[in-house]
């Protein structure tokens, strides 16, 4: 209970001391990252004439910022989030810069893949490290009695998705308004202008950011990383799945629509599963749960293979539409409970990395998704590409179930940053 009496939901957790400091611009910095890929998209496409060269370039970018994101989250954890976030926001506006001139230039393609691998590599992991200010805040905060706490890192992890959600809805509408009306590199120019203003004022609110985890002088061995913890290995495959979901439903889509000769309702189609998204993310955090983490995350997990599973059998808007919303609402529990296992799993100085990790494991699904789902969807129709959530899901659910004793944090210690932390057992089912 709240010392109001009220039981802890969103009003208390926006309340928290500091929270907006770190909020608004945190907002600004990472809705560039909706607007990338759709960006670069548009621009290629316009420069070459080629889907396959436009789709091929953002699918190097978005595997360079799956490989890279870890290591920009351990560095912040090390060193703090300004030190990383200041020069890395200078130096993707500036790779993005290259790419537009590139681009707009008529450069062979090779060059252009080239150019995408920075701009990839230096995505500034907003998200990550606005979770990780949440659980300083939380943790750290003498507003709320015992145990309040803990249940607002669940509303804050479902905060999170909804805002994340929130981004990918009105990035991607944002950058293809430049494009179409402005130029068609305005897109990709504006997310490297929000990228550096926002990522700054960001990157300057010191005061409600994690406490750096330096190296200590004479400690033995190098710091531990977020992935040696096998509750993180578990949730990264976990996470993989939901990017497979994401990047087959994008393409699936587009395709299904075309050929239904109704492109123009593709929009309609995935804002209804994104509203899928947000509206569980809303509802599932204002719910004190008493169930485990664990266990929650099981259940959305097999519920979102489940949900998968007829999409690729609908043929019309219908169906189709309904199946859509089915699935978002079914995605954000699976999120929300990720992100929340990773507070009980993973020690404060390594907690950046670890939320990159799972959003690094989320776009390296998402670019395989759109690989694969678009050449099925090129030889068999949409209805190939729309086995790829499922098989996806599937797949990552039987191997979280394999590996779900490894979601439960144990009281032995915990190696992280050279030295080693000891945590209490909690409740397991």
């Amino acid at each position: 209970m709240s010392p109001g009496g009220g039981k802890p939901g969103y009003r208390q957790l926006l309340r928290t001391p500091g929270v907006w400091a770190f909020l608004l611009p945190g907002f600004a910095a990472r809705q560039p990252f909706a607007m990338l890929t759709i960006g670069m998209v548009l621009l290629v496409e316009h420069t070459t004439g080629s889907y396959g060269t436009a789709g091929a370039t953002a699918a190097v970018t978005g595997v360079a910022m799956a490989l890279c994101a870890p290591r920009g989250g351990r560095l912040a954890d090390r060193f703090g989030q300004r030190t990383v976030l200041l020069p890395g926001v200078v130096l993707h506006a500036t790779s993005v810069a290259l790419l537009v001139t590139l681009a707009l230039a008529h450069t062979p393609a090779w060059t252009l893949f080239a150019a995408a691998v920075p701009a990839g590599a230096t995505v500034p992991q907003v998200g990550p490290m606005v979770r990780a200010r949440w659980a300083v805040a939380l943790n750290g905060s003498a507003t709320a009695p015992s145990g309040v706490n803990s249940a607002l890192m669940t509303t804050a992890a479902a905060f999170e998705s909804v805002t994340d959600e929130f981004t990918f809805v009105i990035g991607p509408v944002i950058a293809t308004a430049l494009c179409t009306g402005v130029h068609p590199a305005a897109g990709l120019i504006a997310e490297a202008t929000l990228t550096l203003v926002g990522g700054i004022l960001f990157a300057t609110q010191t005061s409600t950011a994690p406490a750096p985890h330096p190296v200590r002088p004479g400690a033995a061995g190098k710091p531990a990383s977020a992935l040696s913890v096998p509750g993180v290995r578990a949730l990264a495959v976990a996470f993989l799945g939901i990017g497979a979901v994401f990047g087959g439903m994008q393409v699936s889509l587009a395709a299904f629509t075309q050929e239904i000769d109704r492109p123009g309702i593709n929009g309609l189609l995935y804002g209804t599963f994104a509203a899928g998204n947000m509206l569980a993310g809303v509802v599932y955090g204002a719910i004190a749960w008493r169930r485990s983490p664990r266990s929650r995350l099981l259940a959305a997990y097999a519920a979102l293979a489940l949900a998968c599973a007829p999409l690729w059998a609908a043929h019309s808007v219908t169906l189709l539409a309904p199946l859509g919303l089915l699935v978002g609402l079914c995605i954000a529990p699976a999120l929300i409970t990720g992100y929340t296992l990773v507070d009980a799993l993973v020690p404060g100085a390594s907690r950046t990395e670890a939320f990159t990790w799972l959003t690094g494991s989320v776009a390296l699904g998402q670019a395989a998704a759109v690989t694969v789902a678009g050449l099925l969807a090129d030889h068999a129709g949409s209805h190939a590409g729309f086995t790829v959530p499922l098989v996806g899901t599937a797949l990552a659910l039987v191997v979280l179930m394999g590996l779900r004793g490894r979601l439960v944090p144990r009281a032995r210690g915990v190696i992280a940053s050279g030295v080693i932390g000891h945590r209490p057992p909690v409740p397991v089912d």
